[in-house]
């Protein structure tokens, strides 16, 4: 039996002078349907408990966010209605009303849907109007755009539901304010980026000032994918004042009590948590993300090459933050080039976060690898081959531990490797996830010094110092070779990190990295060597995302790709006026 949908007419009812609003930053996983309807119930009797007039979700939260071109599929559009259409029915108990999405199909269309359920019913449905296309989101691929929102009305409340992107323009919040709403209710799947919660709080003034309607802003939790979800969910007032702020990387079902005053209503309860910022926010990022990739996929803990270096120190910290030392087995993988030094730091490294902790020395397969070679390579040189031969021989040891018992392979390249191709295809690129893939390598160094001070809420690692300080200061060096180090093939990681931050991050030209005082040589260097490793980095595991743009969705650049800055060889622009563009216009035929 569907519910009836409810006309808006038919809601309306003496104004409420009170709400008490349930607010769900809780984690839903993408195409888990039955699981994320029974998180739906589980927060529902939460807030039922606390005595909630309405508990809303975060944005698709039924289907999962994001769930990509899995709405494609008609098998799983009809699961989400089915589960709305069971939870709609449940309402008819008295309890809270529920306020959650999900995508809906609509004359032939898909929408991104928020729904208000009540009494039995599904009382009122609105669509999301501005679907975003940048960066990690595709949603006008799989979306259709819906009409303005108007309000919903529930207890006689004029409730608007701009859906995420809705409010990033002013056009959808102005549409509910022209037309009598009185409170802002607004879902959102807005992803962790360094520096995401000062851009979330300055949209949310904008709509506020604009519309002078309170604003309550639900994010996701959780991690999908590469995606990292970190909640921190706000309010504020209609005079744009912080009403709630719940934490960030941490579920809640917030009670927020929202009283009419002669200016509109006021939030009078809620909760006041402080945000982690800047690199404890990254690290806490990373945390989550990893803790979820290896949750939702369901292994059952992690394995991965402990090298004494500052890179896989960190994940290891990482991973047993994420899941706890009995779930981390770190291995030492070593050769004649690896230094008494590495062994001493690995095994400290492996003590401090109380991890299992072997030894398996790669020569017998290296000198293997070798000898069936030897044919081949009979008059030749020994070479960066040679050096491959290694790291591909680690490779194949960790993935076979991973076959034989289950753990995943944690990779552990940082973004400054991953931008120039300093890693070894099927060699230390081996992995199912990286979690400081989006990691420039002197944050690597910082967030291992952090991390020896401080760690995240939550994190089931020892409290203390757990990466040696000798690892966070010695040079760093893939020890293929005798006495190597980094620099030896890269520049200073002092030059090199901000070169790649805007190449990367900012798209900037040559010739505005050289007026920052670069030297021209070195960023055409580095310009080369960044198009050059498109292709390893197509292979690499996913990794958690912590800056604007990573190395995935937000990055789509051809593998095959001959343009080089021109910079210095173009000449100066013609002079010639274009006409502009878009159609017939003034003076063309």
């Amino acid at each position: 039996m569907s519910p009836p949908v409810r006309p808006l007419e038919e809601n309306a009812g003496a104004p409420a002078a009170r709400l008490v609003i349930g607010v769900a930053q809780i984690d839903c996983v993408v195409g888990d349907i039955a699981g994320n309807l029974a998180r739906v119930r589980a927060a529902r009797a939460e807030a039922r408990a606390f005595g909630a007039d309405l508990v809303m979700f975060s944005e698709l939260f039924l289907a999962g966010y994001p769930p990509e071109d899995l709405v494609l599929k008609p098998a799983f559009l009809e699961a989400c209605r089915a589960a709305c259409e069971e939870l709609a029915l449940e309402t008819a108990d008295g309890g809270p009303a529920v306020l959650v999405g999900l995508p809906l199909v609509e004359d032939g269309l898909c929408y991104n849907a928020y729904a208000l359920l009540d009494r039995g019913r599904v009382e009122a449905v609105r669509f999301k109007a501005d679907l975003p296309n940048y960066g990690v989101f595709d949603e006008k691929r799989v979306f259709a755009a819906g009409p303005m929102p108007g309000p919903i009305v529930f207890r006689g409340v004029r409730i608007g539901v701009p859906i995420c992107e809705d409010i990033w323009g002013p056009d959808p919040v102005e549409c509910i304010a022209e037309t009598g709403g009185e409170i802002l209710l607004v879902p959102n799947g807005s992803p962790y980026w360094r520096g995401k919660t000062d851009e979330r709080l300055s949209v949310a003034v904008a709509r506020v000032v604009e519309s002078r309607l309170p604003l309550v802003y639900l994010n996701q939790f959780g991690g999908q994918d590469e995606l990292v979800f970190d909640g921190a969910s706000f309010a504020l007032n209609a005079d744009a004042s912080l009403a709630f702020q719940l934490p960030a990387f941490a579920p809640m079902v917030a009670r927020t009590v929202w009283e009419r005053r002669a200016m509109g209503f006021v939030c009078v309860e809620g909760p006041k948590a402080e945000l982690p910022e800047g690199d404890r926010a990254d690290y806490a990022a990373c945390v989550l993300g990893l803790r979820d990739y290896v949750a939702r996929n369901g292994f059952p803990g992690v394995v991965m090459g402990l090298s004494g270096g500052v890179d896989s120190a960190l994940c290891a910290a990482m991973a047993v933050d994420a899941l706890g030392a009995s779930r981390v087995h770190c291995i030492m993988l070593p050769y004649r080039f690896t230094s008494n030094e590495s062994l001493i730091d690995a095994e400290a490294c492996a003590k401090a976060l109380g991890v299992r902790y072997d030894i398996l020395p790669i020569a017998p397969a290296v000198d293997g690898f070798e000898k069936v070679l030897e044919p081949l390579f009979k008059g030749t040189a020994p070479g960066l081959t040679e050096e491959n031969i290694q790291s591909r021989a680690r490779g194949a040891l960790l993935m076979s531990v991973s076959n034989k018992f289950g753990p995943m392979v944690v990779t552990t390249g940082n973004k400054s490797e991953m931008s120039v191709g300093y890693a070894t295809l099927y060699g230390d690129m081996n992995g199912g996830f990286n979690p400081i893939k989006d990691l420039y390598k002197l944050q690597v160094f910082r967030l291992g010094q952090l991390r020896n001070v401080w760690k995240p809420e939550g994190a089931l690692g020892p409290d203390g110092e757990v990466i040696p300080q000798n690892i966070l200061v010695k040079p760093p060096t893939a020890e293929l070779r005798e006495n190597q180090k980094d620099q030896d093939s890269l520049p200073p990681y002092e030059a090199l990190d901000p070169i790649l931050e805007g190449l990367v991050e900012k798209e900037m030209r040559v010739s505005d990295l050289v007026a920052q005082g670069h030297d021209l040589e070195t960023v055409r260097r580095i310009e080369k060597l960044l198009y050059l490793a498109e292709y390893k980095r197509r292979q690499s595991a996913p990794g958690v995302k912590v800056t604007k743009k990573n190395f995935g969705r937000d990055r789509r650049y051809p593998i095959v790709n001959k343009f080089r800055d021109p910079f210095g060889t173009v000449a100066a622009p013609s002079g010639i006026v274009w006409p502009r563009g878009g159609g017939a216009g003034e003076g063309e035929a």
